[in-house]
């Protein structure tokens, strides 16, 4: 139950600080937070572990509500789908190419400072 608290409070802190202006959706500043704050040492990964566990074995749950708008839009989803895809293709090639150059990056200057 500690777990918990601990990841909803992150998640409420997120969402209190998109509020007063922080150009980042709260969720997202939450785990931003929160990952800061499990490299500095401020929350123990034993803390919130169990809970974490339990979420991600649910997490087909949180992804209903994404399934029922799928059917619910599916008429104009068939009208759209070629822009649809081309952007999920686009971004999935961008991000790639991104995640790649910034990890030959990363393995280059730790190569390079031995």
């Amino acid at each position: 139950m500690k777990g918990l608290a601990i990841l909803l409070a992150f998640n409420l802190l997120g969402v209190a600080l998109h509020a007063v202006g922080v150009p980042l959706p709260g969720n997202v500043l939450g785990l931003i937070l929160f990952t800061l704050c499990l490299f500095l040492g401020v929350v123990k990964l034993a803390w919130v572990e169990e809970s974490a566990e339990f979420l991600l074995r649910h997490m087909l749950l949180f992804f209903a509500p994404v399934i029922v708008g799928v059917i619910a839009y599916r008429e104009r989803i068939a009208a759209e789908w070629p822009a649809m895809t081309a952007g999920m293709v686009g971004s999935l090639l961008v991000v790639l190419l991104v995640t790649g150059w910034v990890a030959t990056w990363l393995l280059r200057k730790e190569g390079g400072s031995r």
